[in-house]
């Protein structure tokens, strides 16, 4: 005797209630034939048999509920079931075989036989054989060598009807040519794996795959809101222009722009925090350790130059100055590369005027900033051409709310539009 269980049907689903039975006790019946309806939260499906043979009793009536794994049908052993007329999916030569490893045979969660039931096998080798290799299954969907495979679970129909194939095509690794869950990812696998003359394939690895994995923990971990704002930057031209002047040295508007962040973490210091996940707890830090978002030959990397409330405004000059030379070769060191607490990423050099930036993991927040080009702009009711620039803020909405990352770019765009209201946080 063979158990027809009732199996997962998907989307946490334990129960369903049967509709309809397409057969009755007595009835001789195939692998793959339809045996019942059921009803489910979800939808009304068919479901096949995964055995051949004579159907010797139903479990329930319309209206009845079964749980999943429980008994559906029950199917008697039909010695000559390859020879029944018109029973579906049998081919001559097919015995009964007791299960070799005296498991369920099972597709699906609570799918199959119990321990001491038997199930349908055939000829080694041939046609039948086991699952292939990869190109062989492209040699079936191909359509070189056609297949009527035994389809038990609808959730397998859908997966492979969903990426444009149809299940019964496939070769099934299950007894009978049964196809499972794996033979379906197989020939999906097999298909997106194809290679198509011209393309080329590049492992991710190293520092790329170092990346990866820190922006997506960044994204699936941190409830992160943007904010933005279009600044008026003409000033900070004109009192670059004068600094350079006065001193006969170099200001970089990024060393300039990091002033303005480091006065800014001063009067907002919930900034310049990190995350804590173990722990739930969000540290807030004394010293600013401020990261600098850099394009390096190896990949995006973020140095950092520690404790940058302490420094001048030459002083953070010519720490910016330093790595941005260093980026060229992108050899930071490890100790380079770590305690961040806060990043600013000036991606205007690439030529665009914003981005939504993703936080530093286990940072808090992040400036960026875009290129700097001439605009139209409005000053005392009369259009001017002025210098502008767009300012992106991204942060973790657990450790503030929108008034205080608010708070924290008007006082950046500020120091943009005016320089010298710096003077009063010095």
């Amino acid at each position: 005797m063979a158990d027809f269980l009732l199996p997962d049907l998907g989307e946490g689903l334990t129960e369903a209630a049967i509709v309809n039975w397409l057969v009755a006790p007595g009835d001789v019946i195939g692998v793959d034939q339809p045996v019942v309806e059921v009803e489910s939260a979800k939808s009304i499906v068919e479901l096949p048999s995964p055995f051949a043979g004579r159907v010797e009793s139903v479990n329930g009536a319309p209206g009845d509920v079964v749980q999943k794994g429980g008994v559906l049908l029950t199917v008697a052993e039909v010695a000559e079931v390859a020879e029944v007329v018109g029973a579906p999916d049998v081919v001559p030569g097919t015995a009964v075989r007791p299960d070799s490893d005296g498991g369920s045979g099972a597709v699906l969660i609570g799918y199959g036989t119990r321990e001491s039931t038997r199930k349908l096998s055939r000829p080694a080798g041939g046609r039948f054989g086991n699952r292939p290799a990869p190109h062989e299954v492209a040699t079936a969907l191909a359509g070189e060598e056609p297949l009527h495979s035994p389809v038990i679970s609808p959730l397998v129909r859908k997966q492979a009807k969903s990426h444009g194939l149809d299940a019964s095509t496939l070769r099934g690794s299950g007894p009978g040519l049964l196809v499972t869950r794996e033979d379906v990812d197989a020939a999906i696998a097999a298909m997106e794996h194809a290679i198509v003359p011209g393309d080329t394939r590049t492992p991710i690895t190293g520092m790329r795959k170092i990346i990866g994995s820190r922006l997506s923990l960044s994204r699936t971990t941190i409830p992160e809101a943007t904010i933005w704002l279009d600044v008026d930057a003409t000033e900070l031209f004109t009192a670059k222009a004068r600094l350079e002047s006065s001193t006969g040295e170099r200001f970089s508007l990024t060393a300039l722009i990091a002033r303005f962040v480091v006065a800014g973490l001063m009067k907002y210091p919930v900034l310049n925090s990190s995350v804590d996940d173990e722990r739930g707890e969000f540290v807030q830090h004394a010293a600013i350790n401020l990261g600098l978002a850099t394009q390096t030959a190896r990949g995006l990397m973020v140095p950092v130059i520690p404790a940058a409330q302490d420094l001048t405004t030459r002083q953070l000059r010519d720490a910016v100055a330093a790595l941005v030379e260093q980026a060229v070769a992108g050899n930071f060191s490890a100790g380079a590369l770590s305690g961040g607490t806060f990043t600013l990423n000036n991606y205007g050099g690439f030529g665009v005027d914003g981005s939504a930036p993703i936080i530093n993991h286990p940072e808090v927040a992040m400036l960026g900033v875009g290129r700097i080009i001439d605009r139209p702009w409005v000053i005392d009711g009369q259009l001017a051409v002025r210098k502008v620039v767009t300012l992106s803020f991204v942060f973790d909405h657990r450790v503030c709310d929108g008034d205080v990352a608010s708070g924290f770019l008007t006082f950046v765009a500020h120091c943009i539009e005016e320089p010298l209201l710096l003077l009063g946080s010095l």
